[in-house]
């Protein structure tokens, strides 16, 4: 469980990769896009 696991988010880090653990779009994005449709 460190930079050499492919399946957590320091390991996808190290590797350059994105998935379920570390997905593109963070939360702040998702967060913001719920609080955009509330003010609409």
């Amino acid at each position: 469980m460190g930079k050499g696991d492919k399946k957590t988010k320091k390991g996808k880090i190290s590797k350059g990769t994105f998935g379920v653990s570390r997905p593109k779009k963070g939360k702040q994005q998702k967060e913001k896009s719920k609080k955009e449709e509330k003010e609409e």
